[in-house]
């Protein structure tokens, strides 16, 4: 049954283009490497090293500059002591108008006190500035440290200036210890963000994100196994471009330097509108689809991979049109105050809540 349910997955006729087969790929030329399909697995004890790789990162380099820049390391404002009110915290987080009115005769306070407590109290729990700044200062660094390596044997690499190139002689294209070094980390990265996604800072877009890693774990899996690395390594290029300026402009943020902030998002909106509404369309998906179709044909795997690539596309284009967002509200505003996109540490609780309670105070709780 196992071997049935393997044989099928790794159906040559899925996953390479006619008249190829594994054992074309498992016997290269002397001296020739071709990618193998089981290598990727190697990605999973490497997402734990990675982990583990940030976590004495952050220790020993994010924390002592958050220190230094005097990032701010918890809540300044402790709710006062309430034995009650804690006991209805721990089962929910946000009351509603009807409970803060009971919960206010219970205790003879005044309703917009016990929406105050609550208010506090959920600001407790949520993560330290420092703790953002230090998460951002890891990715930044990946991305940064991953876009110079990239770019160091990709300049050289005659596809990154001729995409036609990605198809000659596919797929029997001998794979460079650059390359594999390159999807190696990419997708140890992605798969310890994927493990991460639940402890780290609850964003706004955790569903999108979600989405996101999962399309780019499996992306990155797909095209390693029938040895589309060329196209491949130009993806990751443009996606790691512009976020190496997001998590700049996010550490800004958190060390108070607004107008520095202000300058890296509008860098990073610009680098976001061209790598990946404009060079990822119109320059690699366009490849993919027909220059490809023209050189080598489609075959099975081929409309997976397309497909993939059209719902990053997707998501690209909701993102733009959060950061569209921000942007208008910091035209009036005269500053960027978050990110929509990354940086709202907000659940659907405190969405509810907010809408439940601004009955009593007029307003909703921003972040």
């Amino acid at each position: 049954m196992t071997f049935s349910i393997s044989a099928w997955f790794w159906s040559e006729r899925f996953w390479l283009p006619e008249n190829v087969s594994w054992s074309d790929l498992e016997n290269p030329p002397p001296g020739v490497k071709y990618p193998q399909a089981g290598q990727t697995l190697y990605a999973i004890p490497l997402a734990v090293g990675v982990f583990l790789l940030r976590l004495l990162f952050e220790r020993l380099v994010a924390k002592p500059c958050a220190h230094i820049l005097h990032i701010q390391t918890g809540v300044s404002c402790r709710t006062q002591p309430s034995t009650v009110l804690e006991g209805f915290y721990q089962s929910k987080t946000c009351p509603d108008k009807r409970q803060i009115e009971g919960l206010s005769k219970q205790l003879d306070w005044d309703a917009r006190k016990i929406q105050r407590w609550f208010h506090i109290r959920r600001n407790q729990d949520r993560p330290s500035l420092q703790t953002k700044f230090c998460e951002s200062m890891w990715r930044f660094t990946f991305y940064l440290a991953i876009l110079i390596y990239a770019i160091h044997y990709l300049w050289v690499s005659p596809w990154m200036w001729d995409t036609r190139q990605c198809w000659h002689n596919y797929p029997f294209q001998p794979m460079s210890p650059e390359q594999y070094n390159h999807y190696a980390a990419e997708l140890a990265f992605y798969w310890s963000l994927m493990f991460s996604q639940f402890t780290d800072i609850k964003r706004k877009d955790f569903n999108i994100m979600f989405i996101h890693h999962m399309a780019s774990i499996t992306l990155i899996t797909f095209s390693y196994a029938n040895n589309m690395l060329r196209a491949g390594s130009l993806v990751m290029l443009v996606h790691d471009t512009s976020d190496i300026f997001l998590e700049a402009a996010k550490m800004a943020n958190y060390a108070k330097y607004q107008r520095l902030c202000d300058g890296m998002f509008v860098v990073f909106s610009i680098i976001f509108f061209l790598t990946r509404l404009v060079i990822y369309p119109f320059w690699i998906i366009y490849s993919v689809l027909f220059e490809s179709w023209e050189i080598i044909g489609p075959y099975r795997v081929w409309w997976v991979l397309n497909g993939l690539l059209l719902v990053l596309q997707i998501l690209h284009i909701m993102w733009f049109y959060l950061i569209t967002h921000i942007a208008v509200k910091a035209i009036f505003k005269g500053k960027v105050a978050k990110d929509d996109r990354s940086d709202i540490e907000s659940s659907s609780d405190e969405e509810t809540c907010s809408s439940h309670t601004s009955n009593l105070n007029g307003e909703t709780h921003g972040r």
